[in-house]
């Protein structure tokens, strides 16, 4: 069953901070809260924790994975950023945007779409988040916790637990984050493109 952790969202208890990233180093499968909605996250290289998230979302192999970030210094070691690119993640960060880029080799090819090579990468601004990075000590894997047949993210810790209790191992109450899931800004053209508008403005990008 699930372990079911309140964590408070403006001053995480740096205890449960290190249980949850213990969870996460023995190959767990986590809830989180986000600055827009609660998601599903994992280690990087961890494939099984992967694979359950693939089954538990029923996600088809084209789907773009996110790393979650502490900040911009982490960008360069796991996509390739241009000066324009750059510029719009930095004027954009932290915040509720998921920005799809060209992958570099330090990502794990099963993270990347397939045919594209890329991958989506975030930096949140949720003192939750910040918390764990900084106690893990590198990007966390995570995808939007948006159910099959679903068009919204779960947003009550404790319907997640009811409905999750035996597919991860711990859910991190931390309030509510809202409905909407982050707005995904392809940064791989000419021009930036908006695949998904969720949380974030998109008035710069239209």
């Amino acid at each position: 069953m699930a372990q079911l952790c309140q964590i408070h969202p403006e001053n995480p208890q740096a205890r449960l901070i290190d249980q949850a990233v213990e969870v996460l180093k023995r190959g767990g499968l986590i809830v989180y809260p986000t600055d827009s909605a609660y998601a599903l996250g994992c280690r990087i290289g961890d494939k099984l924790a992967l694979d359950r998230i693939r089954a538990l979302r029923q996600l088809d192999k084209n789907h773009n994975f996110t790393l979650v970030c502490k900040d911009l210094s982490e960008l360069a070691t796991y996509a390739r950023v241009n000066n324009a690119a750059y510029r719009i993640i930095k004027s954009h960060t932290p915040g509720p945007y998921t920005f799809i880029l060209d992958a570099t080799a330090e990502v794990p090819r099963r993270l990347m779409h397939p045919k594209r090579k890329t991958i989506g990468l975030r930096v949140p601004q949720n003192t939750i988040v910040q918390a764990l990075l900084t106690s893990l000590g590198e990007p966390l894997m995570t995808s939007s916790l948006i159910m099959p047949g679903d068009t919204l993210p779960l947003t009550d810790p404790y319907d997640i637990r009811e409905l999750l209790e035996h597919q991860v191992e711990l859910i991190i109450d931390g309030g509510f984050c809202g409905f909407d899931p982050t707005t995904v800004i392809d940064l791989t053209g000419d021009s930036p493109l908006v695949l998904r508008e969720g949380c974030g403005s998109i008035a710069a990008f239209v």
